[in-house]
């Protein structure tokens, strides 16, 4: 009897890995889309709090609307600007998360092909086992007929 043994173990050990490093990709790049959408979000509370200033104030100076409306283009080409990177890491994202998925099912592959090899083995060492104890049965069992007529 030996010990269950997957010649394939170096193989699945190197398909985890790359399966954590592609689903660590995959973290990384939903993480920067994420940071995108909160400076557009932060980038529009700007644009808000510069326009609710300079309607709050009592006396609107030319300058300060000068201001306004260069503030409202840089937030405006910004704006755009993130929308652009906002596609660019969607793509990024769907690229990712193809590759978490080959990934995962080549590893899944390998689990299941020693999952089975290991049902196959324990069936071969069950049967290896009831052998022996059959082995043992019959052996003692002749023993004990030989003792039976030895004795007689």
């Amino acid at each position: 009897m030996t010990n269950f043994h997957f010649s394939l173990e170096k193989a699945l050990n190197l398909r985890r890995l790359q399966l954590e490093i592609e689903e660590s990709k995959f973290q990384r790049q939903a993480a920067a889309l994420l940071e995108l959408d909160r400076e557009r979000g932060g980038m529009q509370a700007s644009r808000a709090d510069a326009e609710a200033y300079v309607r709050a104030g009592v006396s609107a100076y030319g300058w300060d609307l000068t201001a306004l409306g260069a503030f409202r283009q840089h937030v405006q080409a910004k704006q755009k600007e993130l929308a652009l990177r906002r596609i660019d890491g969607e793509k990024k994202l769907e690229e990712c998360r193809d590759a978490m998925l080959e990934a995962r099912r080549r590893c899944s592959l390998l689990e299941k092909l020693k999952e089975r090899r290991k049902v196959d083995w324990n069936i071969a060492l069950n049967r290896e086992l009831e052998e022996l104890a059959s082995e043992s049965y019959l052996a003692q069992w002749n023993a004990a007929l030989f003792r039976a007529k030895v004795q007689a």
